[in-house]
């Protein structure tokens, strides 16, 4: 998926490079209201993107909500425009949670900025791909796509491209496909490498 961008988006192609290093995750709605924010480190790259990590007591905060995370997580930021996190030791057994969202950007920070060196943002777009370990952990089944009521809303209040919103919807069918089949990166060996990378961290 490469999804348009609003007008105000700008590349920047300032890529961490040093497992370790600060990065700052923002996103943002359609229309610029600002969405989830949580800090992480960069793990490294591979084939499918930019790989960031954090660990439990992370803070997660968006306008009116925020929670604590109580395990760790591995994510990738790719050039598909969407944006997986993926669970290890997850409070309700959660495996993934995949946002959908316009194509991830980086920028280095100022040198000024102590939480953080880099900073990469995205768009959300309502649609999230979501699994769990087993089917008796969620009712609505291991893997289903979520709020379609909020893309279906959006797309009128904040006047999305009816080419996005397609765009939106067959990308989420193609990620529950390779979901369910558990096909790279969704195949747990790929996240554990990244969870490798992230504890060899911890231990510094």
């Amino acid at each position: 998926m490469s999804a348009q961008q609003p007008a105000d988006q700008g590349v920047s192609e300032s890529l961490p490079t040093e497992p370790g290093t600060p990065v700052r995750v923002r996103f943002r709605k359609w229309d610029g209201t600002p969405h989830w924010v949580f800090h992480a480190v960069h793990l490294g790259s591979d084939e499918h993107g930019q790989w960031v990590g954090y660990q439990p007591g992370t803070r997660f905060a968006r306008p009116g909500a925020k929670y604590t995370a109580r395990g760790p997580g591995v994510g990738f930021f790719g050039p598909g425009g969407w944006t997986p996190l993926l669970y290890r030791d997850h409070p309700y057994r959660m495996r993934l949670y995949i946002d959908l969202s316009t194509v991830p950007e980086w920028r280095r920070l100022p040198d000024g900025d102590n939480r953080a060196a880099f900073e990469v943002t995205a768009v959300d777009l309502d649609l999230d791909v979501i699994g769990f370990e087993d089917e008796a952990a969620e009712p609505r089944g291991q893997f289903f796509i979520d709020d379609e009521d909020e893309l279906a809303e959006h797309a009128v209040t904040m006047s999305y491209p009816p080419s996005l919103v397609e765009q939106v919807r067959a990308d989420a069918d193609t990620l529950l496909a390779a979901v369910r089949a558990g096909e790279p990166p969704y195949d747990g060996a790929t996240a554990e490498r990244w969870f490798e990378v992230l504890d060899r961290l911890a231990r510094r």
